[in-house]
């Protein structure tokens, strides 16, 4: 049973470091190469890793995206440690609007016009976004911003992350305090009641079979006589 909970425990705080990895912003030291529109046809699987279209526009099954092409800056450790070599790395562009994850991004193509601009310069610049890039199945991390910088050897902090896992440690510290007083003052005396009144139901209906048994016992008495 213990070794159910652990990995039930484990399973809970992966899918939760997976999601938080997903929705909260990254930071990557870039050089834009390029921008361009595709079409796009989504899949049943790969839809749901896309925002919604433009503010203004109709959702369709199929529309154009916006792609931003860079070489980006290899890291250690979750992009702490900035590595000499690059690799490719690409894109998308799209509007959150009101839905999630809420970055309340409606600025698409400006930040494209953005982009094609830092492109022709061939500088650095640190691109914030979110998500993930999945070769396989078409799946781009979403740009937020774009921020020019001298060049690659910038360290970036991502002062929001570590704020927000300070708030979210402090809140779930917070949150099972009250649950552990909670637990003190209401659950475990009712649980210590409900165990006293089921001892003594157990007790009385004991009592109650030990006279049957007795009152048998005189009767089987009577037999033999």
């Amino acid at each position: 049973m213990e070794r159910i909970k652990f990995y039930l425990r484990a399973l809970v705080f992966v899918i939760a470091g997976l999601f938080l990895h997903y929705v909260l912003p990254q930071h990557d030291v870039v050089k834009l190469t390029s921008t361009e529109i595709i079409r796009t046809d989504f899949s049943d699987f790969n839809r749901i890793f896309y925002a919604q279209a433009d503010s203004g526009a109709v959702e369709q099954p199929t529309r154009d995206l916006r792609l931003i092409n860079t070489d980006k800056k290899k890291t250690f450790l979750l992009g702490f440690v900035p590595r000499e070599a690059t690799e490719v790395m690409v894109y998308r562009n799209e509007d959150t609007g009101w839905i999630w994850p809420p970055y309340f991004k409606f600025d698409s193509s400006d930040l494209q016009a953005e982009a094609a601009s830092a492109a022709k310069t061939e500088g650095w610049a640190v691109l914030t976004h979110y998500g993930w890039r999945v070769r396989w199945a078409s799946i781009y991390p979403n740009a937020i911003a774009i921020s020019p910088v001298d060049g690659p050897g910038v360290r970036v902090i991502p002062w929001f992350n570590i704020f927000f896992f300070i708030f979210l440690i402090i809140g779930i510290a917070f949150f099972r305090a009250m649950w552990l007083q909670f637990r003190e003052r209401a659950v475990d005396p009712m649980l210590d009641s409900a165990g006293d009144r089921y001892d003594e139901a157990s007790a009385g209906l004991a009592e109650r079979r030990g006279r049957l048994s007795r009152w048998l016992d005189t009767w089987r008495a009577k037999d033999k006589r």
